[in-house]
């Protein structure tokens, strides 16, 4: 039996070191953040763009993943910006905190067919930690094992590049993250991946609706690819965004998350809703577990508080805001 425990800590531990540096990606992104998933967002708008996300899991079970974030971008020239990205991850007995330098230029292809490219980059400081106090605390001896007395941790440093389309109301964005194979010590070589690459494709369509209702929809895809496991899912999502004569809105939505070879059979599904008031921005989104995980809890929710403040218009189109007409 001790060695049973001790071989199913050492799995935990293992399996704790091989999330690194992949945080997790739910709904986050529609809340009026695109940047969340892409660096190639950095400056498109006429503001400094503040998001606060907290994100809890599986809400009900113990150590269950918890996650706190803060983005930031803003333009620094007529085509080019800036971003900037701070979290703390904590999953079980794991903790992460990290930080994301980004950068984005973007050029106009045709301005007649307001078609734009952008391409961004983002320098990423991962620091995983994993909680060996909590662990022995969780472990008075009623097995026998000895304590775990060195403090596990170590620092990652990685990069992220993407390019983002834009065609009047469509978009098409497409990033490799963690670009940059890890190296790993020779015990665990061949129990943990040393690749932690991942692709990201994002891509929707913005459409009006009635003349002067104010009113428009947008359906929006988001694909993710880990390449070290070869696993995928896919976001379904689609909003209704409600604007008034000065610009300010009400939206909500829904999003469907499946596994690619289980189309049928949701991970998540649920709803999302929010506005934005002047220079505050709230969106809260809801997501019901549908695998097994079902049972023990009551889903995730994920809160967006944000600001947009320090207006001015570039000259260039490539970095304006799409505004309701």
């Amino acid at each position: 039996m001790k060695k049973l425990i001790a071989y199913l800590l050492f799995i935990v531990l293992v399996k704790g070191y091989a999330q690194e540096m992949n945080l997790p990606v739910f709904t986050q992104y529609l809340a009026d953040n695109n940047f969340v998933v892409s660096p190639t967002y950095a400056g498109i708008g006429d503001n400094l763009k503040i998001r606060a996300n907290a994100l809890t899991q599986w809400v009900g079970i113990k150590g269950a993943p918890d996650n706190q974030s803060i983005y930031g971008d803003f333009r620094i020239s007529n085509r080019s910006g800036l971003g900037l990205s701070f979290y703390n991850d904590k999953n079980g007995y794991t903790l992460q905190t990290g930080a994301k330098f980004s950068f984005a230029h973007h050029l106009t292809l045709d301005y007649y067919r307001k078609m734009y490219l952008s391409l961004g980059l983002s320098y990423n400081f991962n620091n995983f930690r994993i909680a060996v106090e909590k662990i022995n605390a969780d472990n008075r001896n009623p097995t026998g094992l000895p304590a775990l007395m060195d403090d596990r941790r170590r620092g990652n440093n990685n990069f992220d590049v993407g390019a983002l389309f834009r065609m009047k109301g469509f978009f098409l964005s497409f990033n490799a993250n963690n670009i940059l194979s890890k190296d790993i010590e020779d015990e665990i070589a061949q129990l943990e991946p040393n690749l932690l690459l991942n692709f990201q494709v994002y891509s929707g369509y913005t459409i009006p609706g009635p003349k002067k209702s104010g009113i428009e929809y947008e359906p929006s895809v988001f694909y993710q690819f880990f390449a070290s496991d070869r696993r995928s899912s896919t976001d379904i999502n689609f909003k209704v965004r409600k604007y008034n004569r000065n610009e300010d809105y009400i939206w909500g939505g829904i999003s469907y998350r499946y596994l690619n070879d289980q189309f049928l059979k949701p991970l998540n599904i649920g709803p999302m809703l929010g506005f934005k008031k002047s220079v505050l921005y709230f969106g809260y989104a809801y997501q019901i577990t549908m695998n097994d995980l079902a049972s023990y809890n009551s889903g995730t929710h994920v809160v967006t508080v944000g600001l947009d403040f320090l207006q001015g218009i570039s000259n260039c189109p490539c970095v304006q805001s799409a505004v309701h007409k």
